[in-house]
């Protein structure tokens, strides 16, 4: 089969499209054949080192996270699936991943595919969302009534935050660029500031929320000035900066971890063919260009949420 693979920690150009062994499902998983992966930026962390002590590797290494396909192999001990399901998963960050024509996926990651949306762009669910909902009601806490500063709204997990918050019965302050506004207000965004226009400090003229929410890489200036706007008692938590707040205002500082859940992936894929979460998929690329558009994320030119086919 054809994957893409690196065989060892480097830049873009350590991604190599090549011929690799087709997996065979060992006892407790199953073997998919993948109609699209997604690229996440966790993925070129992974290519270039900075994650090996977390997620340490064996190479080559097929990179790869979110998955999208249909089932061809059952392994021993697997029940409820069967050859010709089609499932999404979040799959172990350092197994051998999705950006390949096959891919072997414990079992106890999968959830059935929504039936609403192309299978392709199902790719795009699995990491996004569930980074989404357990920041949002797992770490944030967010209740019905509260308000919430969503920094980054444009971005995949920022697009399914706001319309789990706004769900939940929360009022929604989003970031987001001319390119993203008018999908983040129909996501249910009670105002959108324009990042690239406003300074946040300025545009929300000392206002406070019960919760912030930051999905942008920031400084450690840009993430303090995120954290003085929490309210006294507040939350703020980052998928990407880590801070300590000062305990004299009580606000509480978490650093999501985000990880695989079948159960709560099932209950997205459920929001997904009810019409209440939307996928938004930017553009379709084939898998051979996998190292382009690592190196399109690095310069900043990826027009967002991408899906690769092989």
């Amino acid at each position: 089969m054809k994957a893409v693979r690196f065989h060892a920690y480097g830049d873009t150009d350590v991604l190599v499209y090549e011929e690799a062994k087709r997996p065979v499902a060992g006892t407790g998983q199953v073997v998919v054949r993948v109609t699209a992966t997604a690229f996440n930026p966790v993925d070129a962390a992974i290519r270039a080192g900075y994650l090996r002590d977390a997620f340490p590797l064996t190479f080559p290494h097929t990179p790869g996270i979110d998955v999208a396909g249909v089932i061809t192999e059952v392994g021993a001990g697997v029940d409820g699936w069967q050859p010709g399901d089609e499932v999404v998963a979040f799959l172990p960050m350092n197994e051998p991943g999705s950006a390949a024509e096959y891919v072997l996926a414990p079992a106890a990651t999968l959830a059935a595919a929504p039936k609403s949306v192309d299978l392709a762009d199902a790719a795009a669910l699995p990491s996004g969302s569930l980074t989404a909902r357990q920041s949002l009601f797992e770490h944030a806490e967010l209740k019905s009534g509260q308000t919430i500063l969503i920094n980054g709204a444009g971005g995949s997990v920022g697009g399914y935050a706001v319309q789990l918050a706004h769900r939940a019965g929360a009022l929604v302050t989003a970031t987001a660029g001319p390119r993203s506004a008018d999908r983040v207000r129909a996501y249910g965004a009670d105002r959108i500031i324009d990042h690239t226009t406003t300074p946040l400090p300025q545009a929300l003229a000392g206002k406070r929320f019960d919760a912030v929410l930051n999905l942008v890489s920031t400084t450690p200036e840009e993430t303090a000035a995120l954290v003085d706007l929490v309210a006294d008692g507040g939350v703020f938590v980052s998928a990407t900066t880590p801070y300590t707040a000062d305990p004299g205002r009580n606000v509480r500082t978490v650093q999501v971890f985000v990880r695989s859940d079948a159960d709560r992936l099932t209950e997205l894929v459920r929001q997904v063919d009810t019409g209440d979460l939307k996928i938004h998929v930017a553009q379709r690329r084939p898998l051979s260009d996998l190292a382009a558009v690592h190196a399109e994320a690095a310069a900043g030119r990826l027009p967002g949420k991408t899906v690769l086919i092989p």
